[in-house]
C-alpha cells in the first residue's frame, strides 16, 4: 500500500518541482530521540551603507569614519573606512572660494616690524572740466523804430540779419507787420545756419524790446556755445517820431509809443556778457 501511494505522488509531482527535489541534499536518517535542530538563518549579503547628506561641520581631511554594519554595531567587527577629503568628486562645482586676507594698514617709516602691505589707490577725483572758450559772439540790436539801429550797422560796415530786410525778401514790403511770427522764425533759422556755420560774428537788427523777446536768441546762441551781447539804442521816444517823419518806412505814432512803453533796458542778468549803449548828443542852444 505504502509502495503504491508513493508512486501515485511521484506521478502528481511537477516537474519543476521533481527538479528541485533532485537538486537538494540526500536525506539522513533521522533519530526522534534526538532534538531537531535549529534552522539556520539566511546569510544577507553585506551592503554598503547609503551615502547620506554631509553636515555643515565636515570632518578634516583624513579623519576616520566608523561605518555600521548592516547588523548593526553590536552584531559584528566594526570596518573603518576613510572618507574623501574636500577636494573629492562633486565638491569642485560649488566649492567656496578662498577667503581674502584682510588687508592691514601700511606702516610708516618710523614702525620697526612692522608688515609692509601694498595700500589700495585711493580713488582720482577728476578735475573740473575747464571752460571753453566762446566760438564767437552773437549781437543784438535793442531799439525803438528811428533810434538809429541801421545807420549805426552801415557806419561800422556790418551787414546784420534784419527783420526789416527779410520782409522785404518774403513780402516786398518792409513795413509788412501781419506775419510776425512767420518773419522771426525765418530770422532764427538763418541765424542758427551760421551758428552751425560757426561764423565768429553775428549780428541781429531787429527792436527786442522786451527780455522775453530777447531770450529766445540769448538760449539760440548759448546753445550753440557763443557769447551774446547787446547794443542799446538808448534814444528819447520823441527823437524817434522826427527821424521817423523822415523816413521812407514811416511807422504810425500810437504804435510808436506802445513800442516805447514796452521797451525794457537790457541787463546781465538775462545772460549779456557785455552791453553797449548808444545814446544820442544833445545839441547845444
Amino acid at each position: 500500500m505504502r509502495k503504491w501511494m508513493r508512486e501515485r505522488m511521484k506521478r502528481r509531482k511537477k516537474p519543476t518541482e521533481a527538479a528541485a527535489e533532485a537538486a537538494q541534499a540526500p536525506l539522513q536518517p533521522a533519530y526522534f530521540d534526538a532534538a531537531a535542530p535549529e534552522p539556520e538563518a539566511p546569510v544577507e549579503p553585506e551592503v554598503e551603507a547609503p551615502a547620506t547628506e554631509e553636515p555643515d561641520s565636515e570632518p578634516a581631511e583624513g579623519d576616520a569614519v566608523v561605518a555600521a554594519e548592516p547588523g548593526g554595531i553590536g552584531d559584528g567587527p566594526q570596518r573603518r573606512r576613510r572618507r574623501r577629503g574636500r577636494g573629492g568628486r562633486g565638491r569642485g562645482r560649488n566649492a567656496a572660494p578662498p577667503p581674502v586676507a584682510a588687508v592691514q594698514p601700511v606702516a610708516s617709516a618710523g614702525d620697526e616690524g612692522a608688515p609692509l602691505v601694498a595700500a589700495a589707490a585711493a580713488p582720482v577725483q577728476a578735475a573740473p572740466a575747464a571752460a571753453r572758450p566762446p566760438k564767437g559772439v552773437v549781437v543784438l540790436a535793442i531799439g525803438l523804430p528811428g533810434s538809429g539801429k541801421s545807420s549805426w550797422f552801415k557806419r561800422h560796415n556790418i551787414n546784420p540779419l534784419s527783420s526789416d530786410l527779410l520782409r522785404a525778401l518774403l513780402f516786398d514790403d518792409a513795413t509788412e507787420q501781419r506775419f510776425q511770427d512767420l518773419v522771426f522764425s525765418n530770422l532764427r533759422s538763418m541765424l542758427k545756419a551760421r551758428l552751425i556755420a560757426r561764423r565768429p560774428l553775428n549780428y541781429v537788427d531787429a527792436t527786442n524790446l522786451t527780455p522775453h523777446e530777447r531770450h529766445g536768441w540769448i538760449k539760440l546762441a548759448k546753445d550753440f556755445g557763443y557769447e551774446v551781447q547787446a547794443v542799446f539804442f538808448d534814444v528819447p521816444v520823441e527823437v524817434c517820431l522826427q527821424r521817423n517823419q523822415k523816413r521812407s518806412r514811416v511807422v504810425a505814432e500810437d504804435v510808436m509809443r506802445r513800442m516805447a512803453d514796452k521797451l525794457k533796458a537790457p541787463t546781465f542778468d538775462e545772460g549779456f556778457s557785455k552791453i553797449t549803449v548808444v545814446k544820442v548828443k544833445q545839441k547845444e542852444a
